[in-house]
């Protein structure tokens, strides 16, 4: 996907450190593995009910993947959404907006294995472990389609942009109709379209206090 808008010449701060992170925590999964450490266990959001699940890791999941493919699209995106939306906020209400997105996408990955597996509990710690940015990073594209609608984003292979507001609207809708009709997916649909929620009711808080201020 490509866009053209404002203030891409230099990469803002948060978003640097951020795609810095999940590069080191990746180089360091990938090295302690050959001492038998697995950081995607420790870091990984677990179910809350498992023995291995900690609160810590509703933040810690975020920055941890696994497959160098999985970090590497999830960092292209945060370069390509999370720097015009920082820009565009500053980097303390971007800050903000990208942690609420991923701590929102990982309680909305609790919420639907808790209806998965409920009445279940042998198999508590037999839930897979989600890891990833993609919750936060799908929260980003509802940010950048909500501030700039109309710029146009191509697709790999589809030389024809589409106008991110039908971008937004057309990938959540294929994340909904992949989360219903395959619940077992290896893939978190639905944690994806918990970061675009809670992204999105976030938005309409800040606005709803601007004009209550106003």
């Amino acid at each position: 996907m490509n866009f053209t808008t404002n203030g891409m010449s230099a990469m803002p701060p948060v978003t640097k450190n951020i795609l810095i992170i999940n590069g080191i925590i990746w180089i360091a999964n990938y090295l302690f593995q050959r001492f038998g450490i697995d950081l995607s266990e420790i870091l990984g959001l677990h179910y809350m009910q498992a023995h291995d699940f900690n609160v810590y890791q509703l933040v810690t999941y975020m920055f941890t993947h696994q497959e160098f493919m999985h970090l590497f699209f999830n960092m292209f995106a945060l370069w390509m959404f999370g720097s015009t939306v920082e820009n565009t906020w500053g980097s303390k209400k971007f800050l903000i907006y990208y942690m609420v997105c991923g701590i929102g996408a990982g309680l909305t990955q609790e919420l639907i294995a808790w209806f998965q597996i409920a009445d279940y509990s042998q198999f508590y710690d037999l839930y897979p472990v989600t890891i990833g940015a993609s919750g936060a990073v799908f929260g980003l594209l509802l940010a950048f389609g909500m501030l700039y609608p109309n710029a146009p984003l191509y697709l790999m292979f589809i030389p024809i942009p589409i106008k991110a507001k039908y971008f937004v609207i057309g990938y959540g809708a294929i994340e909904f109709f992949f989360g219903v009709s395959n619940p077992n997916d290896s893939v978190a649909h639905f944690a994806h379209l918990g970061g675009m929620l809670f992204g999105l009711l976030l938005i309409l808080y800040w606005k709803h206090g601007k004009k209550r201020r106003w």
